[in-house]
């Protein structure tokens, strides 16, 4: 699903609002001469003849009132304009029709009447009809609100025309002047104005709490489930899930935080826990996660969010569990926490500290991969006002789709001399060999100059005045292993598709990391907190 804030509702009138087929347009094109291809407007518009023209108005006016003394309600409106109303949902009303067939037509519903409408925009205002964006547009700035903001509601496809030009959402009801299949390009359909609410519904904000459980449930009823394992599976009032170990010994678990991105961020909640399970040889199989979004996120935002994490889990193989789901005044954008688990046989489990001195240091990639597309996403701007054009910065962002260790990682769990492997997060390349460093109980030597830097990386670095040596790096892995095996290993990764380069070697236990750089020792450098946070 996609995300989206709807902030008023614009409705066309003949066929939304009313009941389709009052008016008969194929009766009005033969009674003015139009022909059956050409719509009524355009038409009488192209007339060159002024008398002729005035005829044809006249004679469409006519059966326009005519047509309106016939109107009725559609079925669910007053329903619907009732639902907007007690959420102060500005409403409007963007129409081909004249201003007083539209007062005619209202005369015959018992609940609505024009002064219900925030907006009106007929014929008669000096716009260009739809399909054309402008009426859109005009309602926008009558409402105050972008374009994106209104949700446009029609029965034709002049209508979802003139609300995807003008930038707005659009949905299409069902069952009015004709509909025009499935080559229609539409936000939504609707096969009544009942659905209409829960489209707004997922586009208002919710107050403080609990997700609301009517909607995570018709959110887990599309989830699917075909581990057997999985004993007790995610719904509403199921705060854990139970798996059946009956085959295997060892369980391992990570847990992380996804706090930095707004952009694609249950796409990273899944990887960077992944990437976590991989380094101990396992393969990531069940997921469970908390989600944390501020005041005011609406459900189709969270619902994005869901779907984004679903999709991963589906993409790499992952089971999703179920988790807890919030608004809160506590967080100021989205944070979502995964906790992950993976099960396999204890000797297929790989320790950091079984690394021992004269094992080579690989590193997959590059520094700071994850942090290059992060800053592209969330700093377009000021990258651009920095100088980076547009394409550089779209290659940047497409750095996101390297972030997942995993192709790398099961690889090298199928060396028999891999000692050790650590994925690089926050704090970059700097922190994840310290913490190499301390888990394995080594001390570590690194060779700056053979540490891979990315061109797109080195570019936003320069123009934030950044490290990438202390960005977040999470696409990269440190492999530790047997010298004998590292070519061998460097070649199966590399032909995987793949860059990959020895970076370092382990030396005698104990922790600290030195660096040499054109042969000479300098310091390794340490970061309190990672680049990225100077930036948000």
């Amino acid at each position: 699903m996609q995300a989206y804030k709807i902030k008023a509702v614009l409705f066309d009138f003949d066929g939304t609002l009313t009941q389709p087929g009052a008016l008969d347009f194929q009766t009005v094109k033969s009674a003015i001469g139009c022909p059956p291809d050409q719509p009524i407007l355009e038409f009488i518009a192209s007339l060159r003849d002024d008398a002729r023209q005035a005829e044809a108005h006249a004679i469409l006016h006519a059966m326009e009132l005519k047509a309106a003394r016939q109107s009725r309600p559609n079925g669910g409106v007053d329903d619907l304009l009732r639902y907007l109303k007690r959420h102060r949902l500005p409403i409007g009303m963007l129409t081909r029709n004249s201003l007083e067939s539209v007062m005619t037509a209202l005369q015959q519903f018992s609940h609505l009447s024009i002064d219900d409408f925030d907006v009106v925009i007929t014929r008669d205002d000096p716009v260009r009809p739809k399909p054309h964006p402008d009426g859109v547009l005009l309602a926008a700035e009558r409402f105050h609100v972008e374009p994106r903001e209104i949700l446009l509601v029609g029965d034709f496809h002049f209508d979802i025309e003139a609300g995807r030009r003008a930038g707005a959402l659009t949905a299409f009801l069902e069952g009015g002047h004709g509909d025009p299949g499935d080559n229609l390009v539409c936000d939504f359909r609707a096969r009544s104005l009942a659905d209409i609410i829960q489209i707004v519904r997922c586009g208002l904000p919710l107050p403080n709490g609990k997700f609301p459980s009517d909607l995570l449930e018709g959110f887990f009823g599309h989830l699917e489930h075909d581990d057997e394992r999985f004993l007790i599976k995610p719904g509403i009032g199921e705060d854990t899930a139970a798996i059946d170990m009956h085959d295997h010994d060892t369980l391992v678990v990570t847990s992380d935080p996804i706090t930095f991105v707004t952009d694609r961020i249950g796409y990273y909640t899944v990887l960077i826990n992944a990437n976590d399970i991989a380094t101990s040889g396992a393969t990531p199989q069940w997921l469970m996660t908390t989600l944390l979004f501020p005041s005011g996120a609406t459900p189709s935002e969270i619902f994005q969010v869901m779907t984004d994490i679903n999709d991963a889990c589906q993409q790499w193989g992952v089971t999703l569990c179920g988790g807890h789901t919030e608004i809160t005044d506590a967080v100021q954008r989205p944070v979502v926490v995964g906790t992950l688990g993976a099960a396999l046989q204890r000797q297929d489990l790989i320790d950091k500290r079984n690394m021992q001195p004269g094992d080579r240091i690989l590193l997959t990639k590059g520094v700071a991969i994850e942090g290059t597309a992060i800053i592209a996403n969330e700093f377009t701007d000021r990258l651009q006002n920095l100088g980076m054009t547009a394409a550089a910065i779209d290659d940047c962002r497409r750095l996101v789709d390297q972030i997942s260790i995993l192709p790398e990682a099961a690889i090298a769990v199928q060396s028999q001399g891999v000692t050790a492997m650590h994925d690089v997060t926050e704090g970059g390349l700097a922190t994840a060999v310290s913490e190499l460093s301390s888990a394995g109980g080594h001390q570590l030597e690194v060779y700056w100059d053979a540490i891979p830097v990315l061109e797109q990386t080195e570019q936003v670095c320069r123009c934030l005045d950044i490290d990438p040596m202390g960005l977040i790096g999470s696409g990269s892995l440190l492999i530790v292993c047997r010298a004998e095996v590292s070519d061998n290993l460097m070649q199966a990764i590399g032909e995987a598709g793949v860059a990959v380069a020895c970076i370092g070697e382990v030396k005698q236990p104990g922790q600290g990391v030195a660096a040499l750089r054109e042969g000479v020792a300098v310091p390794w450098p340490e970061f309190e907190v990672d680049e990225i946070t100077n930036l948000f």
